[in-house]
This record gives structure tokens, sequence and C-alpha cells, in this order.
């Protein structure tokens, strides 16, 4: 329900940007005998950036060592338009993941490999790769040996 909200208002925001389009009291539009609602509220939650898309529910499956930081869920759902913010809503959601996701400067680590939709991150466009509804996002820890 939160997301649809989200996406509500944010649709409206053009309609309501408008100062001038609103008259100074809202309750002269009200018909006689008819209930005024408010509004929808036109706080835009969204980074700048990010204003225009609406964050998508994607699926991340979380390997095995980091399941300690997810209250040992395997897989979760969570809400964002691109990896990067994909790795800020694991950081909300489960506090101290991120440091174990990406270094001091906020890169993945070396040794993770992500993948949206079994396609390897960095071949398409690394951590500001898009997301879409219903992606499937896996972190994959680097195995080395022989």
């Amino acid at each position: 329900i939160g997301s649809r909200l989200l996406r509500l208002t944010l649709n409206l925001l053009p309609q309501l940007s408008s100062a001038a389009a609103l008259p100074e009291d809202p309750r002269s539009l009200a018909q006689p005998g008819s209930t005024m609602r408010r509004p929808p509220c036109s706080v835009n939650l969204l980074p700048q950036s990010h204003s225009a898309i609406a964050p998508m529910a994607v699926q991340v499956l979380i390997p095995t060592p980091l399941q300690k930081f997810t209250n040992n869920e395997a897989s979760v759902s969570l809400e964002a338009t691109s990896v990067d913010g994909l790795l800020q809503a694991l950081e909300v959601r489960f506090p101290g993941i991120l440091g174990r996701l990406c270094d001091e400067n906020g890169k993945l680590r070396r040794f993770l490999n992500v993948y949206v939709n079994s396609e390897d991150i960095r071949f398409l466009d690394n951590q500001a790769t898009a997301l879409a509804e219903g992606d499937e996002v896996s972190i994959v820890p680097a195995v080395a040996g022989g």
C-alpha cells in the first residue's frame, strides 16, 4: 500500500506544483453539502535524481555467510530503482550489512559478484544498474582455489 500511495503522490506532483492553479482557500472549491477531503501530501520522499521513478519490488538472494546480518533470511524483498538504491535499502532494513558489501568509498567489494536476473552488473551499469519490478538480485561471494 505504501508504494502505491507514493506512486500516486508522485503522479499528482506535477498537478499540485502549480500554485496558481490552487485557490488560496481550497474550501472555496467544495460544493454545498459535500465534505472536503484533504489534498494528498506532496512531499517527495525519493532523492531528487529519482523523483520520476517509483521504487520497484525486487527479490534479493542473500549468501549464507551474510545471512547472520539478515536474521537468517536467505531471500528478502526490497524496493529500489537501482543496485545502489538496493544497497541502501539493505542497510536501512539490516543495519551493518553495507559495511560487509561495500568499501569506505561505497563501491562493492572486489570479492563480491552481483547479478541482476543472472546478468553480472559489471557488464551492465555496475552499481547504477536499473532495477525493475520482479527483478532478482543475487549477491555471490567470489570463490578462489583450484
